[in-house]
C-alpha cells in the first residue's frame, strides 16, 4: 500500500498566508490569551514547558509571554509555542476572521488520492490541533476529511531521520511505501535517510534540493503517489 505524507507551508499552502495572517494574529492575541487561560488544563502544561526552558516559575506570566513573543518573531518551531498558537487560531478560524490558503493543485491532488483510496497524512511543525483547524476552514471549504491523520513535532524534529522512522513505525508500514512532499530540502533529506520516497514542491523562490524529485505543482505528478 502506498501512503502520502505532506508538509503544509510552502507545499500544500502559501507560506505567506501563515507569515502575514496567522503569525501576526497569534502575536496580537497571545498576551491576553495566556493571562486569561493560564490555569486551563490544555494551556498550563505548555506554559510550564516554556517556564522550565527559560528557568522561571510556572506563574511568571510576563516572562513566559515575553519568551513566546520572541519565539514568534524568530519563527522558532517550539512545540509549546505551536500548541498555544493553534489554540489562539481556533477562535479566528471559527469566527470566520480568516480562511486558510490551499493551492488549487493541492486540492486536486487530495481529491485524486481520496478517489484512489490512498491514505494521506500531514507532518507539520504546527500542532495537530492547528493542522486540523487549518484544513477544516479553507478557502475551498472543509478539507479535513481528506486526511487519515496528523503528526507534529511531538513525534520529533522534522529535520531528523528518527522522526520519519517513528512515523513509519506508528503507521506500521515499510518506509519505502511512504512518499513525503515538502519544499524544504533538509526535511526531504531526513525522510530519504529514513527510507522514504521524496518529492520537493518547488514554488516561487523555493531553493531546489539535489537528490530529490522536483515538481512545480501537484499537477506535475504523473502517478497517483
Amino acid at each position: 500500500m502506498s501512503i502520502v505524507v505532506t508538509d503544509i507551508e510552502g507545499t500544500t499552502s502559501d507560506i505567506a498566508f501563515v507569515q502575514r495572517v496567522l503569525f501576526p494574529y497569534a502575536r496580537v492575541h497571545l498576551p491576553d490569551f495566556v493571562r486569561a487561560h493560564a490555569g486551563l488544563p490544555e494551556v498550563a502544561p505548555w506554559l510550564a514547558m516554556v517556564a522550565d526552558e527559560i528557568r522561571v516559575a510556572d506563574d511568571h506570566l510576563p516572562a513566559i509571554i515575553a519568551a513566546l513573543l520572541s519565539w514568534i518573531d524568530a519563527d522558532r518551531k517550539h512545540t509549546a509555542l505551536k500548541a498555544l498558537q493553534g489554540q489562539i487560531w481556533k477562535r479566528g478560524f471559527e469566527n470566520g476572521e480568516f480562511k486558510a490558503h490551499v493551492y488549487d493543485d493541492a486540492v486536486r491532488a487530495l481529491q485524486r488520492w481520496k478517489s484512489a483510496d490512498v491514505p494521506v497524512y500531514v507532518y507539520s511543525s504546527g500542532s495537530v490541533q492547528a493542522q486540523r483547524l487549518y484544513f477544516k476552514h479553507t478557502e475551498h471549504g472543509d478539507l479535513s476529511g481528506m486526511f487519515h491523520g496528523h503528526f507534529d513535532t511531538t513525534i520529533g524534529n522534522k529535520r531528523e531521520a528518527d522522526s520519519y522512522r517513528a512515523i513509519a513505525a506508528r503507521l506500521n508500514v515499510e518506509p519505502a511505501s511512504i512518499t513525503f512532499y515538502s519544499d524544504i530540502g533538509a526535511e526531504l533529506d531526513a525522510a530519504q535517510e529514513a527510507g522514504w520516497n521524496t518529492v520537493q514542491l518547488v514554488r516561487g523562490d523555493t531553493t531546489p534540493a539535489p537528490g530529490h524529485r522536483q515538481v512545480a505543482s501537484f499537477d506535475s505528478l504523473d502517478q497517483t503517489v
